[in-house]
């Protein structure tokens, strides 16, 4: 079984592209914290990521750099052969992207997501830009 999670910050801004036969994918960084020990000065490792179709229009419309994300997919080794030195690389195809951290960071200005008023009760602006999914509970595979 090939499936990895990763939690982390977009190192830049997702750009969406398109194929020739128009399908959607964006390749983007994310640096995932390393964990230190007491008086240890903080390292990350830096994951290569791409995601295709509707994840790939969801990350890019929702995500910026610095944004904390999760990403759920499968991990793909690239190895090529260059002036005769081998080379071995990793890149992670999500399939899923999820939003994780405080709301405050991961929400755009003025995005219409719920906000929590000092009175604990939660004031929902304007959803104008999400879509209803609807189900009839069966599996979409």
């Amino acid at each position: 079984m090939n499936e990895c999670v990763f939690k982390g910050r977009l190192v830049s801004d997702p750009e969406l592209r398109q194929t020739p036969s128009n399908l959607s994918v964006t390749r983007f960084t994310i640096a995932v914290d390393k964990y230190a020990k007491a008086g240890e000065e903080k390292q990350a490792d830096f994951i290569r990521c791409n995601a295709w179709r509707t994840t790939a229009e969801f990350i890019c419309k929702y995500f910026r750099k610095g944004q904390e994300i999760l990403i759920r997919g499968e991990l793909h080794n690239n190895d090529f052969e260059k002036d005769g030195i081998k080379y071995h690389t990793y890149e992670v195809t999500a399939d899923r992207a999820e939003f994780c951290g405080s709301k405050n960071n991961n929400a755009p200005v003025n995005s219409g997501v719920a906000n929590t008023t000092g009175s604990g009760s939660v004031e929902i602006g304007d959803l104008g830009e999400f879509e209803e999914i609807l189900s009839d509970g069966d599996v979409p595979f």
